[in-house]
């Protein structure tokens, strides 16, 4: 379509401004249906001891796959299933213990229909949500959502636009709802994202990775350099904290402290360690976001940071520890 093909004074902008306002619309009109079956619709899905399994056809089915995702990261185990590949084999995974949310805007989807009597022996406890409690899904349901809207925006009133909308946010007023009804925290999110890289920066802190004990290495101020060289090789993380017999910090001496030294053509027999450390030695406290310690050796450029409580030696974290962790 050429430019000149377009209808006269037409404006992309308005276009797209009409379409929000209609949207908008559509979920405003929406609060009117976060009522009674909403509150049982919430407390069917928080004592569900099994799963909650969402399923749609078309257009619904994506915002189905996505109100899945949004439950399962919030805190209720949930998945999604197709229901054309339900009725082959994939209904097996659903128990009596699961509730099934079953989404359909005119309520009259074939292919859900369909499975409706299985669930029902199954006794599988069923929300609907549709625009229509009338419709065949809205009667079969043991709870109904209406998810009705004024107007599609789509000005054919065809392709489903407000009426996803809304159903999506209906998806995100339930997930919501529950998550704070458990109290449920940055650090629960995390945990339900074990395996990414979010869950590991949002939990993960200094004093889970640290070494400490016996695995820190250390040496007294009279130490001799010697002694301070075979500690940095037994514990093999590259440094050594010298402190005092109650841990306290004086100083740190490293792998690059020992290069410089032979350069100062300093007698490595007989020093001690006082004289060659380094005062203080970089620290964190235990509770530091792990990746708030990793943004810290990387603009310092260190490999290692001490742990403390003030000047009191608690462990010592390592570039590798991060590594290991999926931090980095």
């Amino acid at each position: 379509m050429s430019h000149s093909d377009l209808q006269p004074g037409f404006s992309f902008q308005q276009a797209g401004k009409q379409v929000l306002r209609t949207e908008r619309d559509g979920i405003v009109h929406l609060e009117q249906y976060i009522n009674h079956d909403f509150d049982r619709a919430c407390e069917m899905m928080i004592h569900c001891s099994g799963k909650v399994v969402v399923m749609g056809m078309g257009k619904s089915g994506h915002i189905g796959r996505k109100i899945a995702a949004t439950l399962a990261s919030t805190g209720t185990p949930a998945f999604f299933v197709h229901p054309g590949e339900a009725s082959h084999g994939d209904l097996g995974m659903i128990t009596a213990q699961d509730v099934v949310i079953a989404i359909s805007n005119s309520g009259e989807s074939g292919e859900i229909l369909a499975l409706i009597p299985v669930l029902k022996r199954l006794q599988v406890r069923l929300i609907c949500m549709t625009s229509n409690p009338d419709s065949a899904m809205g009667k079969a349901a043991d709870i109904h959502l209406c998810i009705k809207v004024p107007q599609e925006a789509c000005p054919l009133g065809l392709a489903p636009t407000s009426s996803t909308t809304a159903t999506l946010v209906m998806g995100d007023a339930l997930a919501v709802a529950m998550l704070q009804a458990r109290g449920f925290t940055a650090e629960d999110f995390a945990l339900s994202h074990p395996g990414g890289a979010l869950g590991r920066k949002l939990l993960l802190r200094v004093s889970d990775i640290m070494h400490s004990g016996d695995e820190i290495p250390h040496v007294s101020p009279d130490a001799s350099l010697r002694d301070a060289l075979l500690e940095i090789t037994r514990k093999n993380l590259g440094l050594t904290v010298i402190c005092d017999d109650l841990m306290k910090i004086k100083g740190i001496f490293t792998d690059g402290d020992l290069r410089r030294i032979f350069d100062m053509g300093i007698d490595l027999n007989n020093a001690k360690i006082a004289d060659v450390m380094t005062g203080g030695g970089i620290r964190v406290r235990p509770e530091t976001l792990a990746v708030d310690a990793l943004n810290l050796m990387q603009s310092r450029h260190i490999t290692s940071l001490l742990v403390a409580d003030g000047d009191l030696l608690i462990g010592v974290v390592h570039m590798h520890d991060m590594l290991r962790a999926g931090v980095v």
